[in-house]
């Protein structure tokens, strides 16, 4: 009896992910939301914190979302090996240069925990990329993962071939899954979470 029961949740699980597959496939908003599945796949919260400071950096709330959901699926206690912290795993040596450029004298590397701060320096983080790479979105999520130096590399070596960065042109297989990842969940994020999350930028 208790196989059988596994059994059966284990298939309402997978049928419950395979909507979330169709509706994504679908090109997100193509077939009706799945409800509480997609909610629970791409989970949205600190909204007010990521519409403020994305509109304080000239950013899309939505890719802003996105980079969350890929850093930390939304889990502000979030560490990486690497030292990263919280929702944006943002580096404590990026948040203090950071600091550094945006008068922030009071901030010592435990502000990373709070997600205001934190959602502020990733967002100002990320439009540093944007600026960086003349707007190229690709080019920037690239960076926000692999850095702006490796990035920098890439993009030379694509306009050498008269073409803009492309997801296919990232040598790295770890920040070319992360690029495709971001850039779903921005559409999912927009089409989802639309009354949540302004589309203005």
């Amino acid at each position: 009896m208790k196989r059988l029961l596994l059994f059966g949740l284990a298939l309402a699980v997978v049928a419950g992910l395979a909507g979330v597959a169709l509706w994504v496939s679908s090109g997100a908003g193509g077939v009706q939301a799945p409800g509480w599945y997609a909610r629970t796949v791409y989970p949205l919260a600190y909204e007010g914190a990521i519409t403020a400071s994305a509109h304080r950096n000239g950013l899309d709330p939505a890719l802003v979302a996105a980079v969350i959901y890929a850093e930390s699926r939304f889990d502000a206690r979030a560490r990486s090996p690497y030292g990263a912290v919280g929702l944006m795993q943002v580096l404590p040596e990026t948040a203090t240069q950071i600091a550094r450029e945006t008068g922030g004298v009071a901030f010592v590397a435990t502000d990373l925990e709070d997600p205001r701060v934190n959602i502020r320096y990733g967002c100002y983080y990320l439009r540093s990329v944007l600026d960086l790479f003349g707007g190229d979105r690709v080019a920037a999520i690239a960076a926000y993962n692999a850095g702006a130096g490796a990035v920098g590399e890439w993009e030379a070596a694509a306009r050498a071939e008269g073409h803009t960065l492309r997801v296919a042109d990232i040598p790295y297989a770890e920040t070319r899954a992360y690029v495709r990842s971001v850039l779903k969940a921005r559409l999912i994020y927009r089409e989802m979470y639309g009354e949540r999350l302004s589309r203005d930028s």
